[in-house]
Formats: structure tokens, C-alpha cells, sequence
């Protein structure tokens, strides 16, 4: 009796394992075929990596200028420099080389941009862009059209079909990789995405496209895309590899980021929020919390009451609100410097509990009315209690929704260039 007892929970802890193992497994072949790949939101240190970066942020370089600035030997050096090469994304330029040199290890070399593109899409709860991007982080070409909406089947098949349309333009350039960027919880391991403003659950986002395209794809929150962009194309790249930065993000949504020594913190349960933040304004209204008092929409609700704006039709717009600020409306201007007053205490409560090294904010409600920045400063230098520190917008203006999912789309690149485009190569064959 005792050993019937013992025996059987011990078969049913056996199949329970199976099980897990059997559907791990499962797991990752759907992952394999499908081409989902995590994004690589950090500065590599890996000797192709540290080349490659070498020749993007300053070729045309020569192989001992890049033993220099990246610590490497020359020899080292040359050796990735021709893997580098040989794979396609480096190129030589004998016209440059100095005269009366001789040999290769003179002749400088550059990124190899002009064959290949990347395919940059960022979903958002209204607009989604979908943008070409070449490997030096450049975005060549932008569309936006609706965020798809309907059943989320619908949505993805929409938006997978316009993503197909966009990429049939680009005959002459390779396409590479593809990089999504959006808003509630995206799991960057199954390529599948939360948003409850889309109505979206669960929804395979990552799967679809790969499976359309052709194409690896990698997806990240938008907020972390865009404090990737910031580490990896932003100004001041240099200074981010060791010291610590907190990104802000507000627009339609509220988010943010920290980057830690060269890499966006991306917790594995997904980005924490913001949006509840204590934030009161009876100007702006809102229900007490950060995201609904200063979110576009809660500006054009307010500039709605006022009269401002039409209750509806086409000039309701938040467009409309900045342009009757400019023009001497001073009700407007005064919700816009009531939304700058909220945010800069909001960025001051932010700063006084992590106290980075770098402030950074972006997004439209920063960018698209500069006027406002000055407010945003002089509301968060009132707030904080800790002593002064500059906030620096975001060096990608208007754009930084594209950087942000461009630069989800050349991570794994810039992590591991040889390795990229093996698999490039390999998932396009598949």
C-alpha cells in the first residue's frame, strides 16, 4: 500500500516533467522557424563589434586608427577587419588610402551601407511608422498610416501586408532584419505583444511578420528603443558606456528607460510604468495620474472644454492647440505650459529617486513645442531636492519613434556583425 502510495505521485511528477521539457523544446523550434530574435539594446565590446563601430562612427578609418580607438592590436584588427569583409558590411576605399603607402592594412575602409537596409516598424496606440533604415543607423525612408484596428487577427495581417508592400520598393537594397517597437507589454522572446488601447492579447506580432517577410525580427517596449537609440546612435556615445541614464518618454503614453553601463535595463517581466504617477492638475483634469493628465489627449480634452478647439472634425486636433499657442491664444499656451509644469516635477520625482548620470527626455510633448522646455526645467529645478542637473532632449527630434525601432533593427548587428548576417543569410534561404 505504501509503495503504491510513493510510486504514483512519483510517475505523475515524471509525465509533468516530459511535459515541460517536451513543450520547451516545442517551444523553441516554433521560436527557430519563426526567426524571433531577443534585441541587443547595449554597446558590444565582442573585437567584430568594436571594429564595425569603429568604422561606423568614424569611417572612413584606417586598421591602426582603429587599433588605437578600440584598444585592439593590429593585428586583431586585421583579422576582423577581413571577416568584416568577407561578410559584406565593410568596405574598402583604395581612393582614399595615403599616397606612397603600401599594402592593404593602409587602405582605410567604411561601413558597406549602401547594398542593405533594415526594416523599422513602431506600432502606436494611433499611428504606426514603418521606415528603412541603412547600417549606419540612418533612416532613408518613412511611411505612417493608422495603427490597424478591428480583431487583432485582422490587425496583424493588415499591418504584416503593409509592411510586405513597403519593402517590394526597395529593389536595389537588401533587406536584412526587422525591428518592431511598441507600447504595453511586448515579450521580446516569443515575438508576441500586449497592448490593451489595441485591444491586443497575446498577439503574435513577431510570428506574422516573420513569416511574411522572410526575415528575422526583434522586437523591444518603445520606451527601451528608444533609450537604445539614445546609447547607440544618440550624440554622445561615449559618455553612456559607463555612465548611468534615465529617458523619459511622453506623448500619447508615458514611459520610461535606464541604461546602466553601456545597456538599456529591459527587466524580463517587461518595462515598469510610470503612467500612475501622482500628478494633479485642474487645468489639464485627469484622473490624479501622470499618463492622463499630460498625454495629448488629455491636452486636447481640456482645449475641447475651453473652446479652443472644435468638440470635433478635423482642426480638433492637438496640431491645432500648438498652432493657436503660436499664434497668441492664451489659453492655449497656458495648457501647454501647465502640461511642462507637470512633467518637469514629474521628471524631478523621477531623477530624486534614481539619480542618474544623464537626463533625457523625448517625444512630442517635448519636441513639438520647444517653447515648453524651458517650463519643463523650471518646474523640475523647483521640485527636486537633490542639486542642479541639465535635461537633455532627445537629439532625434520628431523621429525618435523610428530611431527607436531602427535601432531594434540593427542591434544584433551592432552586437555581432559576422554573426548577423550569417543568419541574415541563412533565415532569408530558409
Amino acid at each position: 500500500m505504501s509503495t503504491s502510495t510513493i510510486s504514483a505521485p512519483s510517475t505523475t511528477a515524471s509525465s509533468a516533467v516530459a511535459r515541460q521539457t517536451a513543450a520547451a523544446h516545442a517551444k523553441r523550434a516554433l521560436l527557430a522557424r519563426h526567426h524571433i530574435v531577443a534585441p541587443s539594446l547595449r554597446v558590444a565590446d565582442a573585437a567584430a563589434a568594436a571594429v564595425f563601430g569603429a568604422a561606423r562612427v568614424r569611417g572612413p578609418i584606417a586598421r591602426d586608427v582603429v587599433a588605437k580607438v578600440t584598444g585592439l592590436s593590429i593585428a586583431t584588427v586585421n583579422r576582423q577587419v577581413t571577416a568584416l569583409l568577407d561578410a559584406g558590411v565593410l568596405r574598402e576605399r583604395a581612393d582614399l588610402a595615403v599616397s606612397g603607402a603600401i599594402g592593404r592594412p593602409r587602405v582605410p575602409v567604411e561601413v558597406n551601407h549602401e547594398p542593405f537596409l533594415t526594416l523599422a516598424v513602431h506600432i502606436g496606440a494611433r499611428t504606426t511608422s514603418i521606415a528603412a533604415t541603412d547600417l549606419l543607423g540612418r533612416t532613408l525612408d518613412v511611411v505612417e498610416t493608422p495603427t490597424p484596428l478591428g480583431t487583432q487577427n485582422a490587425a496583424l495581417a493588415s499591418l504584416a501586408g503593409s509592411a510586405r508592400r513597403y519593402l517590394s520598393r526597395w529593389h536595389r537594397r537588401r533587406p536584412l532584419w526587422v525591428g518592431v517597437t511598441a507600447g504595453g507589454v511586448v515579450d521580446s522572446v516569443t515575438g508576441q505583444i500586449d497592448h490593451a488601447r489595441l485591444g491586443w492579447s497575446g498577439a503574435p506580432v513577431g510570428p506574422v511578420l516573420a513569416e511574411t517577410l522572410g526575415l528575422p525580427v526583434s522586437l523591444a517596449s518603445h520606451v527601451d528603443a528608444m533609450a537604445g537609440a539614445e546609447l547607440l546612435l544618440g550624440s554622445r556615445r561615449s559618455a553612456a558606456q559607463t555612465s548611468t541614464s534615465l529617458y523619459l518618454y511622453a506623448r500619447e503614453t508615458v514611459g520610461y528607460a535606464l541604461s546602466i553601463g553601456g545597456r538599456v535595463h529591459s527587466p524580463a517581466s517587461g518595462p515598469g510604468t510610470i503612467a500612475a504617477l501622482p500628478a494633479q492638475s485642474e487645468l489639464l483634469g485627469g484622473t490624479g495620474q501622470l499618463e492622463s493628465t499630460v498625454s495629448d489627449e488629455a491636452v486636447l480634452s481640456a482645449a475641447r472644454r475651453l473652446r479652443i478647439v472644435p468638440a470635433d472634425g478635423s482642426s480638433s486636433t492637438i496640431g491645432a492647440v500648438l498652432r493657436a499657442a503660436r499664434q497668441g491664444n492664451a489659453q492655449a499656451a497656458g495648457l501647454l505650459a501647465e502640461r511642462a509644469r507637470v512633467l518637469g516635477e514629474a521628471v524631478a520625482l523621477l531623477r530624486d529617486m534614481l539619480n542618474p548620470d544623464d537626463l533625457v527626455v523625448g517625444g512630442q510633448a517635448f519636441t513639438e513645442y520647444p517653447e515648453g522646455v524651458p517650463l519643463v526645467e523650471a518646474a523640475f529645478a523647483e521640485r527636486s531636492v537633490l542639486g542642479p542637473r541639465d535635461i537633455r532632449v532627445t537629439s532625434f527630434g520628431n523621429r525618435i519613434q523610428e530611431a527607436g525601432a531602427g535601432v531594434v533593427s540593427l542591434g544584433g548587428l551592432y552586437a555581432d556583425p559576422i554573426g548577423a548576417m550569417r543568419r541574415a543569410a541563412r533565415d532569408r534561404t530558409a
